[in-house]
This record gives structure tokens, C-alpha cells and sequence, in this order.
């Protein structure tokens, strides 16, 4: 039975039914009866596994095919008309020789299957921000995890009444066939198309490839921003709280820092921190021409591995119950267990592909890019103000990377413009986990390299533009946990002791300490950060806020070259803040 009687929704709708063929098509609507009837069909095909529900009430575990458990970049296109404005870093396709190869593909895929059609809404439903999707897909696993992760139901088609501006997903995990599977996105069309994957970063289409592959080109039409960034509050003694954005490439603690549990000399001054989000924000101008940001998302898809009770307590809380697990250990007794949860792992498992798993032979139980899709809820940490339709004001904007010795703890921009050139020249190294090569640099600009819905020279122009209609504008830093001494040791002690810095970074935005230029922005004055009971001296941290003349030196080299890519579509305010750097570093 249809949810609605829109006439564009329903064309769209018959048109996928007539090209994938399914035996049935079921609308969700939402209902928590409904969810139940797909989670006992899901267990009766083998797509769900009930865990013990006394240990996790409400939970289950899921499988992906073997050679389907990540995103897959170079499956992944951006088919607007013109290749110019997917840009360098983009995968692209004429748009109607994409079309012709997909219907090839997606043609008759659900025959023999039932088409889920799943209305959902990126933030709070009715928002100022809300933007309404429809996936249609042939996999139980997403009907469950998009009830998690996004707000589903008969609501959102009543939100989006007669309208024809919804964001068109269809999914099929058709054979799951690596050679035939595409993740691809139709900007103009507002349209996403992911098959021969059964992997949640390819086929929850409300999470990357809606919230920021389209919603970025969307925000650049309409004058907003979506942003691979947590949002957290950071409440003071005096129960005033202060917001701020962060970007973070991965690997680099982004779901840690949304989590984060202040040390405990600030837990006793009274000091929270709250989450608003973990991983998307939608930032728009408020009345007050303040930037203010929602985080579009309902749940949290984090990864597993290294999230335990030391690294990440509010994150493995929130998994804690009506949640699913994808590639983790599964354990004799319907537990979950994975590499770093804790340093015992169980008996008589089964590790992510079903086997049997024995620890002792030195096999990884878990998958390295395993899973849990957890309600936002449940996280003990969660902001009371994240359901409020209006968003959060942000105080700061905030890029990140991992930098063994260029990049210092922290720094401020001097200025709008030349924090746009900072999130441009975002960078990580490469560490022994992610590739063979240690120490290469790789270019990540604003955390949103493999995101970007459109030509990333033109999203730093959007950015600029951006500068121009903001009156209050955020203040812009950089930060790096990562520095380490000549033996490749950690100087700063991370995790909740980041919170000196986050203290530091609002105390700027207003107002409230003065700081010292460097050629490369501003720097804290020692005595700005507190380092009380945090085991790092004086000497440490102006080790860790040095700026090494030499290494910014080859660090602008590498930056002309990534600029190069860009040709044109460069905006010359960048190279000019390039030029001012140089010109600072020679003084």
C-alpha cells in the first residue's frame, strides 16, 4: 500500500519496479511492528543474526559478502554532464552511457525478491534543514540499518506532500558481483544508483552518498554547507555551551573527539561535553548571521575495531542495545567481540566470515573496517539540543590530520580566507596500519577527498563565497594530536586530554586570551593551555607548538603541487595565501 499519492514519487517508483522486477514491493512505514516482521524474515534467509538479547536487547549481526566490507573509491562516480565538474578527484562517466550501463545491470536484479521502498529524511523531519530521500532497495540488512541511521516512515512522505524535490536512491545487491558494482551519483538528477554491494558505506544511500556527495552540490546551489565533520558542545562551569565543527580524515580519533570525556579535574569544575554528531554536519546562516550546523544523521556507523571501554566508553555505550553488527567476531554465547574491545578474545568464535577462529593462529576475528550502526540515542553523551530543528551555533571551525612533526599541537587562522587555505592543505601520513609506504603525505582536503559531490576546486570557491555572507563569522584552527619525538612517540597524551586544547580554541573565539603570530597563523601562549595533572610539562608543549621553518618549506612545495591539479578552477585567493606562507617562512 503507497504512503502517499505524490505523482512524481509514485512515476519514479514504477519506472525502478518495471526495471528490477521484483516478486513484491512493501512501503516502511516506519513502524516498530513492521521492523520486527523484517528482522524474523531477515533471520529466516540468514541476513540477520539474533544476538542473546539479555547481553544486547535488540541487537543483531549481519555478513557482507567477503570481497564486499568497504567503500570501493574507484567504483564510485560523480556523472554530471560535464567531466570538468567532477574535477581531478572524482571518478566520471558521460551521465546517459552511466545510465545505459546500469540499466544493463540493474535490469530484472531483484527478480524473485521483494523491493523495500523506504521514504526517510536527513535531519529532524519538518527542519529548516530536512531533505527527504527515497531508496528503494532489495536488502533487509538496509531497511534496518536506514531505520537506524536516518528518520523513516509514513511521516516523511506527509513532510514532503506533493513536492517533487526528494533525492531518488535505488540499490540492488543483484549478484553481488565486484566487477559489476557501481556507487554512482547523478547531481543533476538528484539521483544515486549503487549495485552489486551489500556493504553499509555503499548502500545506506542517506549516509555519504545523499548527505554529502549530493547535499554538497545542493548546499552550493542554495547557499549552505554539508561537511565531513562532527559537531560537540562544550559546556562550562557556568552552563553556558559552545559549539564547534571538526574535520578529520580517518584514523585520525574524529569519533573519539564527538565522544570526548573531559579529564577529570574539569569533570569536577562542572565542565560536559555533549555530541551532536559524529561524522556529517548540514551548516547553514542563521538569522543572526551566525554559521549553524545539524548533524543530518539519526545513528552512528562506526567502526568496531579499537572501540572499548578505554579508547571510546560513550561510543561503545551506544551500541549497547538496537544496534547491528557487520564482520565483527561472533561469539559462542550471541556476543559480539573485536580486536582492541578488550585482551581476551573468546573461545570457540566465529570470526567475520562465519569460520571458526582460533586466536592463537594470529588471524584477525574481526574484520579491520567491521561495523556497528547504533541509534544516536543511546549514547550517553548525546546534546539535549540534538533533535532541535534550528541546529547549534558554532563558535569554531576546526581541521585535523596526522603530522608527526610539521603540523604544531594547534594554531589559528588569521582570518576566514586563510582558514579556508588551512582546511585546503589538510594532510595525514600514512601509517604502517593503512599502506606499505610510513610518512607519505596525503592530501585530504577539509576531510572531504572521496565526499565532494562536484569539482573540489570549485568547493573551495564555495567556501569563499560562503566568507562573503557570513557576519559572524566562526573562527578557523588546525590541530594535530599526532606529533611524536625522534623515536616516533606520542608527545601529547590525546584522547580526553584534548579538551586543554578545545579550552584553549573557545577561549579564542571569545575573545578571552591573547595568542602569538607565527608564520603560519596563531599560536597559544604556553601558559594559555592547562596542563594540570595532564603529565606534560612546559618544555613538551613548546616542543609541540614549534614550527620547524625548514619542513613548512617542503610542506608548501607539496602543496603547489596538489594545487596544481586544479588548474583553473583554483581560486587565486588560495595561491595567494600559498604565497603569503612562503613569503613569511623566507622572513
Amino acid at each position: 500500500m503507497a504512503l502517499t499519492a505524490n505523482k512524481a514519487v509514485l512515476n519514479w517508483i514504477e519506472e525502478m519496479r518495471t526495471l528490477v522486477k521484483p516478486e513484491s514491493v512493501m512501503w516502511i512505514d516506519g513502524s516498530e511492528a513492521q521492523l520486527e516482521q523484517l528482522r524474523q524474515e531477515g533471520m529466516k534467509t540468514g541476513e540477520m543474526i539474533k544476538l542473546n538479547q539479555e547481553k544486547l536487547p535488540g541487537c543483531y549481526y549481519h555478513r557482507s559478502a567477503v570481497n564486499d566490507v568497504a567503500r570501493v573509491e574507484d567504483r564510485t562516480f560523480i556523472c554530471c554532464e560535464k567531466e570538468e565538474d567532477a574535477g581531478p578527484t572524482n571518478n566520471w562517466m558521460a551521465p546517459d552511457e552511466m545510465y545505459a550501463k546500469l540499466k544493463k545491470i540493474f535490469d530484472g536484479s531483484m527478480a524473485g525478491r521483494t523491493m523495500y521502498v523506504i521514504p526517510y529524511s536527513m535531519g529532524v523531519v519538518g527542519s529548516p534543514f530536512a531533505k527527504y530521500g527515497i531508496e528503494l532497495t532489495d536488502s533487509i540488512y538496509v531497511v534496518l540499518s536506514m531505520a537506524i541511521m536516518t528518520r523513516v516512515g509514513k511521516n516523511v512522505m506527509d513532510a514532503l506532500g506533493d513536492s517533487p524535490d526528494f533525492v531518488k536512491g535505488l540499490h540492488s545487491k543483484a549478484e553481488l558481483d565486484a566487477e559489476k558494482r557501481y556507487i554512482v551519483h547523478f547531481p543533476q538528477d538528484n539521483t544515486i544508483m549503487s549495485v552489486n554491494s551489500g556493504y553499509g558505506g555503499n548502500v545506506l544511500l542517506g549516509k555519504k552518498c545523499f548527505a554529502l556527495r549530493i547535499a554538497s552540490n545542493l548546499g552550493r546551489q542554495e547557499n549552505w554547507m554539508a561537511e565531513h565533520m562532527l559537531i560537540l558542545g562544550i559546556e562550562n562551569p557556568a552552563g553556558e555551551v559552545r559549539y564547534l565543527a571538526a574535520a578529520f580524515p580517518s584514523a585520525c580519533g574524529k569519533t573519539n573527539l564527538a565522544m570526548l570525556i573531559p579529564p577529570e579535574l574539569y569533570r569536577k569544575k562542572g565542565y560536559k561535553v555533549w555530541c551532536v554528531g559524529d561524522d556529517i554536519a548540514w551548516i547553514r546562516i542563521g538569522e543572526d548571521g551566525r554559521l549553524w550546523a545539524v548533524n543530518p544523521e539519526n545513528g552512528f556507523f562506526g567502526v568496531a575495531p579499537g572501540t572499548s571501554a578505554k579508547s571510546n566508553p560513550n561510543a561503545l555505550a551506544s551500541t549497547r542495545k538496537n544496534s547491528i553488527f557487520t564482520n565483527v567476531v561472533l561469539t559462542e554465547d550471541g556476543g559480539v567481540w573485536w580486536e582492541g574491545l578488550d585482551k581476551n578474545p573468546p573461545k570457540n568464535a566465529l570470526n567475520w566470515k562465519g569460520e571458526p577462529w582460533d586466536p592463537a593462529d594470529g588471524s584477525k576475528g574481526a574484520h579491520p573496517n567491521s561495523r556497528f550502526t547504533a541509534p544516536a540515542k543511546n549514547c550517553p553523551c548525546i546534546s539535549p539540543e540534538f533533535e532541535n530543528p534550528k541546529g547549534v551555533p558554532l563558535s569554531a571551525i576546526v581541521f585535523g590530520g596526522r603530522r608527526a612533526k610539521t603540523a604544531p599541537l594547534v594554531y589559528q587562522s588569521r582570518d576566514w580566507q586563510h582558514g579556508v587555505f588551512v582546511g585546503s592543505i589538510m594532510a595525514s601520513e600514512t601509517t604502517a596500519a593503512a599502506t606499505g609506504a610510513v610518512g607519505v603525505v596525503r592530501r585530504d582536503p577539509m576531510a572531504m577527498l572521496p565526499f565532494c559531490g562536484y569539482n573540489m576546486g570549485d568547493y573551495w570557491q564555495h567556501w569563499l563565497d560562503m566568507g562573503e555572507l557570513i557576519q559572524n563569522k566562526p573562527k578557523i584552527f588546525n590541530v594535530n594530536w599526532f606529533r611524536t619525538d625522534d623515536d616516533g612517540n606520542f608527545i601529547w597524551p590525546g584522547f580526553g586530554e584534548n579538551m586543554r586544547v578545545l579550552e584553549w580554541i573557545m577561549a579564542r573565539c571569545f575573545d578571552e586570551v591573547d595568542a602569538d603570530m607565527s608564520p603560519i597563523g596563531y599560536i597559544p601562549k604556553v601558559e594559555d593551555i592547562n596542563l594540570e595533572e595532564s603529565g606534560v610539562s612546559r618544555e613538551t608543549l613548546c616542543e609541540l607548538l614549534t614550527i620547524d621553518k625548514e619542513l613548512w618549506k617542503k610542506e608548501a612545495e607539496g602543496i603547489r603541487e596538489f594545487y596544481s591539479k586544479f588548474g583553473d578552477k583554483l581560486p587565486h585567493e588560495l595561491m595567494e595565501e600559498l604565497q603569503k606562507l612562503e613569503d613569511n617562512l623566507d622572513k
